[in-house]
């Protein structure tokens, strides 16, 4: 099976990927994630941040965040579903991303069908850095299509230039929710 190396300090290295996603809906698609391609990468992380970081400072938690879980990472694979932009958490390990200047790569799946503007959702700070040409854009079908398909996303992702992040928005604060769920 292919590999996906860097070079470090002593010699070639595994790359280390982080999964963010929204827990509750998109558990099965981190799982399949983690499955096919952990012999290729070093999957960092399968449990939810906001049950082991216990604090609602916000500053705390992204500093917890960026030091426990981003880095060490080659880059982060935002896996979004319906729901994914209205979870504070990914709003926030996105911007630890950006913040550690790591390549950035989001993955439409299969549930996140094209809305009535004609785009599907995608959180706000990742669709940022789509539109500033940073974060890379791919759907569940050409991720999961073969490990080379993945290995030249992470590697085109890693080399973009750092002069395209945008990480100008005021973090979330709480979760939101969906129009679709408005009780308004």
């Amino acid at each position: 099976m292919a590999r996906s190396y860097g070079f470090g300090a002593f010699g070639l290295v595994k790359r280390k990927v982080f999964v963010s996603y929204h827990h509750g809906n998109d558990q099965g698609y981190y799982d399949a994630f983690s499955k096919a391609f952990d012999d290729t990468y070093d999957v960092i992380y399968d449990n939810s941040i906001e049950r082991q970081i216990d604090s609602d400072n916000v500053d705390y938690v992204i500093q917890r965040i960026r030091d426990d879980f981003i880095s060490g990472s080659s880059c982060t694979i935002v896996l979004c579903g319906r729901e994914t932009p209205w979870r504070k958490y990914v709003d926030w390990e996105i911007k630890a991303t950006l913040d550690k200047q790591h390549g950035l790569i989001g993955v439409n799946l299969p549930p996140n069908v094209i809305n009535a503007s004609g785009n599907f959702t995608v959180p706000d700070r990742l669709y940022d850095n789509i539109q500033s040409g940073y974060a890379l854009w791919t759907t569940w079908a050409q991720l999961v299509n073969s490990v080379q398909n993945l290995t030249s996303i992470i590697e085109a992702a890693i080399g973009k230039p750092r002069d395209l992040i945008v990480n100008n928005r005021p973090m979330m604060t709480r979760n939101g929710t969906p129009p679709w769920r408005s009780t308004t």
